[in-house]
């Protein structure tokens, strides 16, 4: 078994260098139950982001597939493949990108959110894969509010050519001037 993740040098550690993952039996994983039960070699499954213990508690985006029998679409499978991101440089190089002025940097919390409103990323660093940003309960596809003081843009992100992605979405809360330090929080459901 391979494992590599990107350092922080650019580079890639083996799996000698992630102890806890050696031999580890992964049989159990949501992400590789969820593979073996593929239809087909075409099929594929993308897993919320969550922290890998054996992978030093990283929060890994996982996409896995069904291994199958001389690598035909239709054949017996034989074991998973799961790649593990490593999510935090991709995830940050988002929420950072967001081109805004310094002033609007600074009264604003950019984020991006699973289908849940579990923030997956922020542009503060705070509350990653721990705190919920509820956008309203009939949000759209596109929408914005105003509550509080803060004044949310949201959008459903799209997927990939046939990959309709995992229902994320991508917000901008941004406080008034003057309404105070604190950081912008998602509305109350």
């Amino acid at each position: 078994m391979d494992l590599r993740r990107q350092g922080q040098g650019g580079g890639h550690r083996s799996a000698a260098a992630l102890p806890a993952a050696v031999g580890l039996n992964v049989s159990r994983e949501p992400w590789f139950e969820r593979a073996v039960r593929t239809r087909s070699g075409d099929e594929f499954v993308a897993c919320d982001v969550e922290r890998a213990a054996a992978l030093e508690n990283a929060p890994v985006a996982t996409y896995a597939t069904a291994i199958r029998r001389e690598g035909r679409a239709d054949g017996a499978v034989l074991g998973v493949l799961g790649i593990h991101f490593d999510w935090s440089p991709q995830a940050h190089a988002v929420v950072d990108g967001v081109r805004l002025t310094e002033e609007e940097r600074a009264c604003s919390r950019v984020l991006l959110l699973d289908h849940a409103g579990r923030i997956l990323a922020s542009s503060d660093r705070k509350g990653e894969l721990d705190e919920v940003f509820r956008l309203p309960s009939d949000a759209a596809d596109l929408g914005s509010y105003a509550a509080d003081g803060v004044t949310v843009g949201y959008a459903l992100t799209p997927g990939y050519e046939t990959y309709r992605g995992l229902g994320w979405f991508g917000c901008i809360a941004q406080r008034e001037s003057g309404a105070g330090a604190g950081r912008a929080r998602g509305h109350a459901a």
